[in-house]
């Protein structure tokens, strides 16, 4: 499993990443690679806001569809247009390419309750032990 260490996560294995006064938000590549082949993926609008948690999309994949989760309350400020077309984004570079929204946060300080790369793979170990 790839994980980078510089960005924090949730259990229900979504990722955020500050980028200057905003959070770029995606799925695990252990969230990808669990789901197989992604055929689609439905995004937010811009200009949409959520709370912390809140459910703010969907990745269907040959397998199975799931719903992901926002790491931060706040205003989501651009989605990745690419995964309309090319959703097979998410499986080949999860943390990169594959970004699903930027959120601009509502209230910073939700970051520090974030997992670190550490505490998420653990998560990770633990659903694998019970599987």
């Amino acid at each position: 499993m790839n994980l980078d260490t510089g960005i924090r996560f949730l259990e229900t294995h979504e990722w955020a990443r500050k980028e200057g006064n905003e959070v770029v938000v995606g799925i695990t590549d252990y969230a990808q690679s669990t789901l197989s082949d992604i055929v689609y993926v439905e995004l937010p609008e811009v200009g949409d806001t959520f709370n912390k948690g809140d459910q703010f999309g969907v990745v269907e994949s040959v397998k199975a569809a799931a719903d992901v989760y926002l790491p931060m309350s706040g205003k989501v400020v651009a989605v990745n247009a690419a995964l309309e077309k090319t959703p097979e984004l998410v499986n080949q570079d999860a943390f990169g390419e594959g970004w699903m929204l930027r959120l601009s946060p509502a209230n910073p300080a939700e970051w520090n309750e974030l997992l670190d790369a550490e505490a998420y793979q653990k998560v990770v170990e633990e659903e694998e032990a019970s599987a």
